[in-house]
């Protein structure tokens, strides 16, 4: 799987497939609560792997895509992070 440069969060992608539907009847209609789905809406929250089947179902696509996309910002997010220089660890014979 190759990197994005700057994915966007799950949520922006979904504010786009919900089109004029409502936060309310949304997760209604997914079995989450309101505030749950509203969390992963703006960002604050990711996208579960439960969420993930929820949201592929809805809309018809895999929950692999919804997941896939989690990842690749959770990636990119971890690669601005400093960390200390680590030494490579050998492979046991």
């Amino acid at each position: 799987m190759t990197r994005m440069h700057n994915p966007p969060h799950p949520g922006e992608v979904l504010r786009e497939y919900l089109g004029n539907v409502t936060v309310t009847e949304a997760a209604a209609k997914l079995g989450v609560n309101r505030v749950t789905l509203s969390r992963v809406i703006s960002g604050s929250s990711g996208v579960s792997a439960d969420m993930a089947y929820r949201l592929g179902s809805a809309f018809g696509t895999s929950p692999e895509m919804w997941a896939g996309m989690q990842l690749q910002y959770d990636l990119h997010m971890a690669s601005k992070i400093k960390r200390p220089a680590i030494e490579r660890l050998g492979m046991a014979a």
